[in-house]
């Protein structure tokens, strides 16, 4: 776990126990630290402004404030494992990390009993690793950005003859096809709808102009309406 999941996920176990207290030794045998490396990333949490609190005394440790706690929640272990499971052949999919900030939400939020289990039926599970480019590869970030913003984006592009243009496109829809992760965008260029493969942009700009609201209805992009499936959510 690098420096900065690990900071996000000290928070998020300080809020599921809030208002009792985590010390230092404790945290530090979680995340396989030392204690000094816990003390310096509480100190920095608490420099930018996350309400921890040192409890001094023979069985003080570290608290959030209680504000910023969360509920237990009644995930079951298959529930939650379901879920890992998911996220662990997701690598490739529109915003995998956030997918995994949100296992580690639910899980700091269960109950100790609860997410003890649910790791316990985890050990039970296994995936064989898979060695696709494509899926190794994943979706860029700014791509990602870009359509959770509504912002411009602009970036290299070759076609499949290998013709190399630069694109201002608006993202409208993320789309997944036989030959991987595509962005269907309002090109600027071609004044036009246009499906854009994600492996064959380069040179990737995040712009800050806002796009207008596009619909997809009407854009001739050679997809059967019978085949195009949005993903379901509720």
């Amino acid at each position: 776990m690098n420096r900065t999941d690990r900071l996000y996920a000290l928070v998020e176990d300080l809020r599921a126990v809030a208002p009792r207290v985590r010390t230092a030794r404790e945290l530090a045998g979680r995340y396989e630290v030392s204690v000094r490396t816990i003390e310096r990333d509480i100190s920095a949490l608490q420099q930018s402004g996350v309400p921890i609190y040192a409890d001094v005394g023979r069985r003080g440790g570290y608290a959030l404030d209680k504000r910023m706690s969360l509920p237990p929640l009644n995930f079951t272990a298959a529930e939650s494992v379901a879920l890992a499971v998911a996220l662990e052949r997701s690598v490739d999919t529109p915003f995998a990390h956030a997918g995994r900030s949100a296992l580690r939400k639910i899980l700091a939020a269960m109950s100790d009993s609860d997410a003890a289990s649910a790791r316990e039926l985890a050990g039970r599970v296994g995936l064989i690793e898979r060695h696709d480019p494509v899926v190794a590869r994943g979706i860029p970030t700014l791509v990602e950005e870009a359509v959770l913003s509504r912002r411009v984006l602009e970036f290299g592009y070759r076609d499949r003859f290998g013709a190399g243009t630069r694109r201002r496109v608006e993202p409208m829809l993320l789309l997944h096809g036989k030959s991987g992760w595509c962005l269907v965008s309002w090109c600027r260029l071609r004044e036009a709808p246009r499906c854009f493969r994600l492996d064959r942009m380069v040179d990737i700009v995040l712009t800050d102009e806002p796009m207008p609201v596009r619909a997809l209805q009407g854009c001739d992009l050679d997809i059967p309406e019978h085949k195009l499936r949005i993903v379901a959510f509720g």
